[in-house]
């Protein structure tokens, strides 16, 4: 499984598309009145502002070289502020194993850097915005995650660890091992490195399985294939 496109809604688009290009050296890929995409590797992350209500904020990662953690949180340190959780700026996963850190955008999304030792690959160029991989986890907020995992398993997608699926569990639905996932969760779940609550706000995944998957405007998860997507708007 992979996350082709991310749309992600935000009420300070301009502030956002000034963020990503111009400080943190995105490529633009695409843009329009209510729109822009951003090159994320080989993923695409898209922002808008189409019928954007309150204010949006999600969780996303971004894969990096396995061998440039250091090295990508020094570049992060001197274009923005990290975060940082009981007064370190960076986590260690032993079960992954990953090294992380995180910094928060314009509109208060909480991103995350990620380097997985053991499916990563590595880098020899020095780090930038271009070395970033892909777009490593998104944060599925919804109403009934155990139902949705029900969903989620006709799509050949499960649990990492079997675990079982609840409302204040955070779930990493995963195809195949390849450091790439959704995190399923319901509502009020904390999100490390931030004091901020999961919470539901419309969101699309194109995944690279012909699938289109998400929430909608009334807070409902839907899966649809490539074709019945192709016109569906937020």
């Amino acid at each position: 499984m992979e996350i082709k496109l991310l749309t992600l809604q935000t009420d300070q688009l301009e502030k956002m598309k000034e963020f990503y290009t111009q400080y943190l050296g995105f490529s633009l890929c695409g843009e329009s009145p209510n729109s822009f995409q951003i090159q994320a590797g080989t993923s695409i992350l898209e922002f808008t502002n189409e019928n954007a209500a309150g204010e949006p904020y999600y969780h996303f990662a971004l894969n990096i070289p396995s061998n440039q953690f250091q090295e990508a949180k020094a570049w992060l340190q001197e274009k923005t502020t990290l975060l940082s959780e009981d007064g370190e700026d960076e986590a260690f996963f032993s079960f992954w194993p990953a090294h992380a850190c995180y910094f928060e955008d314009p509109a208060g999304n909480i991103v995350e850097l990620i380097a997985r030792y053991n499916v990563n690959p590595s880098s020899e160029s020095p780090f930038s915005v271009n070395n970033i991989l892909n777009i490593s986890e998104i944060g599925l907020i919804v109403k009934d995650a155990p139902t949705v995992g029900e969903q989620f398993k006709e799509i050949n997608m499960f649990e990492s660890d079997n675990e079982p699926i609840t409302n204040s569990s955070l779930s990493f639905m995963q195809e195949n091992n390849n450091g790439v996932f959704i995190l399923l969760t319901g509502t009020g779940r904390r999100w490390l490195f931030s004091e901020k609550r999961s919470n539901i706000f419309p969101m699309k995944i194109v995944l690279d399985k012909q699938l289109v998957l998400g929430v909608d405007e009334e807070q409902e998860f839907f899966i649809k294939n490539i074709d019945e997507a192709c016109t569906f708007a937020f």
